[in-house]
């Protein structure tokens, strides 16, 4: 388990998924696998060679929307309801409050007191 406060995922949000397996798997040797997500269409999990476990994820996002063509990061949570309550007196804003993903566990999207956005992610027990 992750401790509290380190990186612990990071998401690429991009509107031509192809495009960037394509860069990654030539720049880095990356390989992918795919979720179906149901309605949110398809997740890609990114695989580095030599370790065990998916190091990042692709996802399918407008290029209209923030946050497009972006790394986006999550940092572990002991406790999402807890760090959650902590953002607006620290002069952040909650973006989305914690919600769950089934095989992950809880997550929040926030924004700091200079405006960035950083997800929380309180992980499912193993």
């Amino acid at each position: 388990m992750a401790k509290h406060g380190t990186f612990v995922w990071n998401e690429l949000m991009t509107p031509d998924v192809a495009a960037a397996k394509a860069f990654y798997a030539a720049a880095l040797g990356w390989t992918f696998t795919e979720e179906d997500m149901g309605d949110d269409g398809l997740y890609t999990l990114v695989h580095a060679e030599g370790q065990e476990k998916p190091v990042a994820g692709i996802y399918q996002w407008p290029d209209s929307q923030p946050g497009s063509r972006d790394w986006f990061a999550y940092v572990a949570v002991d406790d999402i309801d807890a760090a959650v309550e902590k953002v607006g007196p620290a002069g952040g804003k909650v973006l989305r409050g914690p919600w769950a993903i089934a095989g992950v566990g809880r997550i929040a999207i926030v924004l700091d007191a200079a405006g960035s956005a950083i997800g929380y992610l309180q992980a499912e027990p193993m």
